[in-house]
């Protein structure tokens, strides 16, 4: 038989304790409800945290850590989205040609 080996959770656990009292928070709530009408749900960061924690404490086979949603991930990712540039391009300093077609 062979046994499952789950990966590591892709943050680390604080990320998602973090996450989860961010999201119960009032101002985001508030902010929450505006938006979209209608309370947060935080019931997955909550999960994810203790999934988490048990993988940390003797990677139970049980434990497995959701990807977390789009919105959140693209902004915890450490990897960076763009080419750095060491310096400015040659003809920064000109119009842009928003007039014209592409």
């Amino acid at each position: 038989s062979q046994s499952l080996v789950r990966p590591q959770p892709p943050r680390s656990c604080e990320d998602y304790w973090w996450e989860w009292k961010h999201c119960r928070g009032l101002r985001h709530a508030f902010h929450h409800y505006y938006a979209h009408g209608e309370l947060p749900t935080c019931d997955r960061w909550r999960e994810d945290y203790e999934a988490c924690r048990a993988w940390e404490k003797g990677r139970a086979a049980a434990a497995q850590v959701r990807p977390a949603p789009p919105q959140r991930a693209a902004a915890s990712s450490s990897g960076c989205l763009w080419t750095l540039r060491k310096s400015p391009p040659p003809d920064w300093y000109l119009p842009l040609d928003q007039d014209k077609p592409n």
